[in-house]
């Protein structure tokens, strides 16, 4: 059992806009968090001759994208790790909530989406265990078949 089974990934960017909204003073506002993550961090030429901008809100929620994805993946798994991992997820989740109703810093759109996101992630957890339970003891809807 691998702590890369055990620990769910979405983590990643919530640890990673934990930061961002904790970096600059103890508490920050949504206002700055918001113009951090809206500044202008990257631009790619297109072929129809205009520019993509991409800042780092936009990196963020492409990064929870990917990571979610790996996490729907990994719930397909069964045992004892996978259970754990759907628990931490539950945390996390709730993590999120907290953060998301009580600190100003996560009052973003951003974080809106990265918190949905990890809502996804438990909703899918325990949505394929309990598919993948009633698959294995053969649950049937009659009495007495």
């Amino acid at each position: 059992m691998g702590i890369f089974t055990v620990i769910p990934l979405m983590i990643i960017p919530v640890l990673i806009y934990n930061v961002i909204a904790f970096s600059g003073a103890a508490f920050t506002t949504a206002e700055a968090v918001r113009l951090r993550m809206d500044t202008e961090f990257m631009t790619i030429p297109m072929a129809s001759g205009t520019e993509w901008i991409i800042t780092p809100g936009h990196g963020l929620i492409t990064l929870s994208l990917v990571m979610l994805f790996f996490e729907l993946l990994k719930s397909t798994g069964i045992g004892r790790a996978a259970v754990m991992n759907h628990a931490f997820s539950m945390v996390l989740f709730i993590i999120c909530l907290v953060e998301f109703l009580m600190f100003g810093a996560f009052a973003t759109s951003v974080f809106f989406l990265i918190m949905v996101m990890t809502l996804m992630d438990v909703m899918a957890g325990f949505m394929v265990t309990i598919a993948s339970a009633r698959r294995d003891f053969n649950v049937n809807d009659g009495f007495g078949d």
